[in-house]
């Protein structure tokens, strides 16, 4: 399990994610990552889909595409442009310049089927996401997860919180910086790196743990 931190705001949580996966947005991206982006572990590319939906600001997807270029051979894959607001046709359309499709809870159930055609094409990577909030949908990961074959590569989009479901693949944290503003307010005494570097450790840490049901046997026999 690959948890991708999503893309620093600034140089000190750059430094911060050195050595970690890191999740790279085309609608957020400053030139100045290029000087940080040889020092991340694994990067996975994004079309920012999620900001457009948040700012009304839709993304030029040829543009998009374009600038994803630069990535061939580095990135493990490059997402195409989704729209998470519920418009499948048009992410449909999207899909047709380039980048791995996902599947939402907003999207019909027959769609499914079409993108792991379409995920095998672009290598074998195919995304989940769920329209906010994302709480109390486990139900529905599984069903989903139940449906796609062994050999697609399943990314969760901000799905970090189903990290135990054991057929996501990798997903990705919206707010692991902002997880250290938090930590920074409530123990005053450290710094706001000091919490940055304690939120990548357990994150770095987390995707090392056995699951429940493995652990509980464990302290059984012991």
């Amino acid at each position: 399990m690959n948890v991708y931190l999503a893309s620093p705001n600034t140089q000190q949580q750059a430094e911060h994610a050195s050595g970690m996966p890191v999740l790279l947005s085309y609608a957020c991206y400053s030139p100045w990552l290029d000087r940080y982006q040889q020092s991340f572990r694994r990067i996975l590319i994004d079309s920012g889909a999620y900001s457009e939906m948040n700012s009304g600001k839709k993304i030029d997807v040829k543009a998009y595409i374009e600038w994803s270029k630069r990535w061939d051979g580095h990135a493990d894959a490059v997402a195409g442009l989704d729209d998470i607001g519920g418009d499948w046709r048009r992410s449909i359309d999207n899909y047709k310049h380039g980048g791995f499709p996902t599947f939402h809870d907003t999207d019909p159930p027959e769609l499914l089927s079409d993108l792991v055609g379409l995920a095998r094409e672009r290598g074998g990577w195919l995304g989940l996401g769920l329209m906010p909030p994302r709480h109390n949908k486990e139900s529905w990961i599984r069903a989903v997860c139940d449906q796609i074959p062994d050999g697609i590569h399943v990314h969760g989009w901000a799905l970090r919180a189903y990290t135990h479901v054991r057929r996501l693949d990798s997903v990705d944290s919206t707010n692991w910086w902002r997880d250290g503003m938090m930590m920074a307010k409530k123990l005053p005494w450290l710094t706001y790196g000091e919490c940055l570097d304690i939120v990548v450790k357990r994150y770095a840490r987390e995707t090392r743990q056995i699951a429940d049901s493995e652990a509980n046997i464990f302290e059984q026999a012991i």
